[in-house]
C-alpha cells in the first residue's frame, strides 16, 4: 500500500513509499528530472512523478516475468521508457501511456524483441533511436524504430553490468563488466577499440561519462572509483583512483577537527555518524549508481562554494549518498541513511539518483535490501551542504598581510633594530679608522650655502591648463596590467639545452631560480651547490663546504645571498658575488637536523624547521674583511622565536613567501597534516587533516613577483605532494582542496613540483622520466616533456621568462622554452 505522507527533515523528505509483494533487494530503478520508475510486484512497471500533485502512479503492464532492467530516454518529446525482462524488451511512450490511462484505456508499449536471457542493463542513445541491451557477456544494440538488432558486441569475460553512449562520439559506447574491466566499442563498425586491464578484485557495477571533462568514471562493488581520460591523444589514461571508504574517513576526520577547534578547551566533538560507527565492523560502500551533480549555489546559501557551478558526482551506495568533487576528488557531502531513523529504507539493495542542473533539489529512489519497500527521497542540496560544510576560522586567512605588525608579534623584531654588540663596535671602529686615515685639508675660502642669493632655476609650478585626452588617460590608467600570454605561447615544451652538472652521475636534489630569473641555483648529492646562468651556458659558480648532500638552496630577495642546508646538519649562507661562506650554523645549533630553511620576511629572518619545531632566526652578515682570519666568518645569528606543531610530530616541509611582507607560514607534519601559522598572532591559525594518504614531502607556493598572480589572488593557492598520492592544489582562504592532479607515475620517489609565475600552470616530475605540465583548471596534464635519462627529481619555472628547467637523478639539467 503506497504512502505519500513521508518523513520530513530540513535535508531529506521521503516523498513516496510503496511496498511490493516481491522482494525489492535488487529491483531495477530509474530516475530522471521529472519521473521515477520501478517495478512493483515483480512484473508491473510503475512511473511516479514528483510534479504530479495527485501522486498517482502510472502502472504499465506487459511483462510476464520479473522486470530486470529499466531506463529513461534522453529526449523530452517523445519521452521514452524502456524495460526488460526474460520475456520481452518493451519501449513505452510515457506521455501517451498517461493519456490513455486518464481515458480509461490500457496503455501498450512497443516490443523490441526478446533475447531469452536476463538483461542487467539498458541504455538509450543520445537521440533515443537506439538502445543498448546488456545480457550475459554481450551487448546488443537495437534499433527502436525498426525493432531490430543492429549489432552484437562480444568480448567481455563476465556479465556486462553497465553501458554508456559517448556524448561527443555518437558511434562509441563504453561498457563495464563483472570481469573487472571496461571496454570501448565502435558499434557502427562492430569492432573493439580498447580493452582495459583488470582494475580490481571486485566486479565493476556502475559507469558514467562526464562530457565536460571528457572523463570516464566507473565504480566497483568494494567502493573503489576510477576516473579515466577520454581526451584525444591521452585516451584511457588513469586520472585518479578514489577509495570511497578512505574518503569518508578523511571527510569525517576533517569535520571533527574543525569542530573541535571551535569548542571550548576540554570539550570533545563527535559527529553522529562517528558515534554510530563505533563497535561496528569496517564497512565498504558498493557503488550502485553514478549521476551528474552540478552545484550552482550562491555564497549566501553555502559559504564553501562560489556562485559558479562546480562539477560534482552523485555516488549512490547501500548505506549512504555521497557528493564527490571531480576537480579535487574530495567529498563535498555525505548523507548516511542511519542519521535519519525515520526513513523507510536504511540499507539499499539498489539506488538511482538525479538532480536538475538549475534546481537545488535532488531525487533519489531506493529499494530495501532486506525488505520489499521502495522509497523516493527529495534532498535539499543547500541544506545538506550548509550542514556539512567545514566551519570557517574566525577570519579568512590570506598570504597578503591585512594588518600592521603587532608589538607582541615575533615579526616585530624585524622592525626594530636588533643589537649585536660586538658587530656594532666593530663597525664603529672601522668607520673611525677610515676617517682618521684621511688627511685634513684647510681651504682659505668656503663657498656660501646660497641662502641669501636668488634661485638659479625656476621652481616647480603645477600646470593648470591641461587638456585631458580620454584615450591617453585610459591607456595610462591600465598600464599596470602585465602582458597576457596564452597557454600555448607560455608553455615551455621545446628542449633548448641539456647539460650535465658533473662528470659522473650525481643527483640534483634541489633547484631554484633567482627572483630576476637571471641565475639558477642547484644543490647536488656530492656536497656542492652550483649557480648557473639562466640559459645554462658557461661554467657555473661552485660553492663547496658541506660534508654531505645538499638538500635545500634558497635565494635571498636581493639576490646577494644563497642559503643551503645539507645532510651534514649544517646551514650555510653564501655570498653569491664572492662565492664565500658568510654565515654558518653548526650541527649542534639545533637538537635535530634542519630539514627545511629559507629567507623570510623580505630577508629579515631565516626560517627553518628542526624536528617538530620551526624557528625564526635574526641574523647579521658582516661584510668587513679580515685577511688574517678570512676563513672565520664574523656574522652572527640569534633565535628569536620557535613554535612546535600542535600534534608534536616532526616537520617534513615548510614554506613561506619572502617577496613581500607576509605573516603566514605553512608547515607539513609526519601525521599527514598541514598546519598554518600566523606569526603576527604568534600561534597556529588552522590545521588541515588527512591532506594526503602519506606524509607531505613538499609544500609549494607561488612565490614569483608576477603582478597577475597578485591580482588573481594566486598567492593564496599552494600545492602539496606526497609519494604515491599525486599533487593537490589548496586554497588558503577557505582551507579547501581545489583540485587534484593525479595520473603521473610517482609511486616511490619524492619528485619536485613548481608553480609557473603566471599562476596558470603547474609542473611536476615523475619516475617515468617525464615532466608533466598541468593547467590549473584541469586534472589532466596539458603536456608531457620527455628526453630525460632518469627519474626527474626537481622542476623550476623561470619567474621572468617562459622557461622550465628539469633536473634528474643522474645529474642532468634540461632547459625547455616556449615557441
Amino acid at each position: 500500500m503506497p504512502s505519500t505522507d513521508g518523513h520530513t527533515s530540513d535535508i531529506v523528505t521521503e516523498r513516496y513509499v510503496v511496498e511490493s509483494k516481491k522482494s525489492a533487494a535488487h529491483a531495477p530503478l530509474a530516475c530522471s528530472t521529472q519521473h521515477c520508475a520501478f517495478p512493483l510486484d515483480g512484473n508491473r512497471l510503475c512511473v511516479w512523478s514528483p510534479k504530479d500533485p495527485s501522486h498517482q502512479l502510472l502502472t504499465l503492464q506487459g511483462h510476464h516475468q520479473l522486470i530486470t532492467a529499466v531506463v529513461f530516454g534522453n529526449q523530452m518529446d517523445p519521452f521514452l521508457l524502456c524495460s526488460a525482462s526474460d520475456d520481452y524488451i518493451i519501449v513505452w511512450n510515457v506521455d501517451e501511456c498517461r493519456e490513455k490511462t486518464l481515458k480509461g484505456l490500457t496503455p501498450r508499449g512497443t516490443i523490441l524483441g526478446s533475447l531469452l536471457q536476463t538483461v542487467l542493463c539498458l541504455r538509450f542513445s543520445l537521440d533515443d533511436r537506439a538502445v543498448a541491451v546488456c545480457a550475459g557477456n554481450k551487448i546488443s544494440v537495437m534499433d527502436v524504430e525498426k525493432q531490430s538488432v543492429l549489432v552484437e558486441l562480444k568480448g567481455h569475460g563476465g556479465s556486462v553490468t553497465a553501458v554508456e553512449f559517448c556524448p561527443w562520439q555518437a558511434h562509441t559506447i563504453v561498457s563495464v563488466s563483472e570481469d573487472r574491466s571496461f571496454k570501448v566499442w565502435d558499434f557502427c563498425m562492430g569492432s573493439l577499440i580498447y580493452s582495459s586491464s583488470i582494475l580490481t578484485a571486485y566486479p565493476l557495477l556502475s559507469l558514467l561519462i562526464n562530457e565536460e571533462n571528457q572523463q570516464l568514471v566507473t565504480g566497483s562493488a568494494d567502493g573503489q572509483l576510477w576516473i579515466f581520460s577520454l581526451i584525444e591523444g591521452r585516451r584511457y589514461h588513469c586520472v585518479a583512483h578514489v577509495d570511497l571508504r578512505k574518503k569518508t574517513e578523511t571527510f569525517t576526520t576533517r569535520r571533527m577537527m574543525f569542530e573541535q577547534c571551535r569548542l571550548p578547551e576540554g570539550h570533545q566533538y563527535h559527529c553522529r555518524h562517528e558515534v554510530d560507527k563505533r563497535g561496528e565492523a569496517e564497512a565498504t560502500f558498493p557503488i550502485l549508481n553514478l549521476a551528474h551533480c552540478d552545484l550552482c549555489l550562491p555564497d549566501s546559501q553555502c559559504g564553501a562554494f562560489a556562485s559558479e557551478c562546480t562539477t560534482c558526482l552523485w555516488i549512490g551506495s547501500s548505506t549512504a549518498l555521497f557528493i564527490l568533487n571531480l576537480a579535487s576528488f574530495e567529498l563535498e557531502a555525505a548523507l548516511h541513511f542511519k542519521e535519519f531513523q525515520s526513513l523507510s529504507v536504511q540499507v539499499a539493495g539498489s539506488c538511482a539518483v538525479m538532480s536538475e542542473p538549475i534546481s537545488t533539489k535532488a531525487f533519489c529512489i531506493l529499494s530495501s535490501m532486506f525488505g520489499s519497500k521502495i522509497a523516493v527521497l527529495e534532498i535539499s542540496l543547500s541544506a545538506l551542504l550548509s550542514a556539512q560544510q567545514y566551519p570557517r576560522a574566525g577570519r579568512m586567512l590570506s598570504v597578503l598581510a591585512s594588518s600592521c605588525v603587532l608589538p607582541t608579534s615575533p615579526l616585530y623584531f624585524g622592525i626594530i633594530k636588533e643589537k649585536f654588540p660586538k658587530l656594532a663596535n666593530t663597525k664603529r671602529h672601522a668607520v673611525k679608522n677610515v676617517v682618521e686615515d684621511k688627511p685634513l685639508v684647510f681651504h682659505s675660502k668656503v663657498r656660501s650655502s646660497g641662502y641669501t642669493s636668488k634661485p638659479h632655476m625656476t621652481m616647480f609650478s603645477p600646470k593648470t591648463n591641461i587638456k585631458h585626452n580620454n584615450k591617453r588617460s585610459s591607456k595610462y590608467k591600465n598600464n599596470y596590467k602585465c602582458k597576457e600570454y596564452s597557454l600555448e605561447s607560455f608553455l615551455p615544451r621545446n628542449l633548448s639545452r641539456k647539460v650535465a652538472v658533473a662528470q659522473e652521475p650525481v643527483a640534483v636534489n634541489c633547484l631554484q631560480f633567482s627572483g630576476d630569473g637571471q641565475q639558477l641555483a642547484c644543490g647536488l648529492g656530492n656536497h656542492l651547490s652550483l649557480v648557473f646562468d639562466a640559459s645554462l651556458s658557461g661554467a657555473p659558480a661552485a660553492f663547496s663546504g658541506h660534508d654531505g648532500a645538499v638538500g635545500t638552496v634558497c635565494w635571498s630577495h636581493d639576490k646577494r645571498w644563497l642559503l643551503s642546508t645539507g645532510r651534514d646538519q649544517t646551514l650555510r649562507v653564501w655570498s653569491v658575488h664572492r662565492t664565500e661562506l658568510m654565515l654558518l650554523l653548526a650541527p649542534d645549533a639545533f637538537p635535530k637536523p634542519v630539514i627545511s630553511a629559507q629567507f623570510y620576511y623580505m630577508d629579515t629572518f631565516i626560517l627553518l624547521s628542526s624536528g617538530p619545531e620551526f624557528c625564526l632566526l635574526k641574523y647579521h652578515i658582516d661584510l668587513c674583511r679580515d685577511d688574517i682570519c678570512r676563513y672565520k666568518p664574523k656574522s652572527r645569528y640569534k633565535p628569536i622565536f620557535r613554535l612546535p606543531l600542535t600534534s608534536g610530530v616532526d616537520i617534513t616541509s615548510l614554506s613561506a613567501v619572502n617577496d613581500f611582507y607576509s605573516h603566514i607560514i605553512l608547515t607539513a607534519g609526519r601525521d599527514r597534516t598541514v598546519e598554518i601559522f600566523d606569526l603576527n598572532a604568534g600561534c597556529s591559525a588552522a590545521v588541515l587533516a588527512e591532506v594526503h594518504s602519506r606524509p607531505v614531502h613538499r609544500i609549494c607556493q607561488n612565490k614569483g613577483s608576477s603582478f597577475i598572480a597578485q591580482q588573481s589572488l594566486a598567492y593564496n593557492l599552494f600545492l602539496t605532494t606526497a609519494v604515491g598520492d599525486g599533487v593537490r592544489l589548496w586554497d588558503l582562504r577557505n582551507l579547501r582542496c581545489v583540485r587534484c592532479f593525479e595520473g603521473h607515475p610517482n609511486r616511490s620517489y619524492p619528485c619536485g613540483v613548481a608553480f609557473s609565475p603566471c599562476g596558470r600552470l603547474m609542473a611536476c616530475g615523475a619516475e617515468d622520466r617525464h615532466a608533466y605540465v598541468y593547467e590549473m583548471g584541469s586534472s589532466s596534464f596539458l603536456h608531457r616533456l620527455g628526453g630525460h635519462t632518469d627519474t626527474i627529481t626537481e622542476v623550476a619555472f623561470n619567474p621572468a621568462a617562459p622557461q622550465l628547467v628539469t633536473a634528474t637523478l643522474d645529474g642532468k639539467l634540461q632547459l625547455f622554452v616556449a615557441e
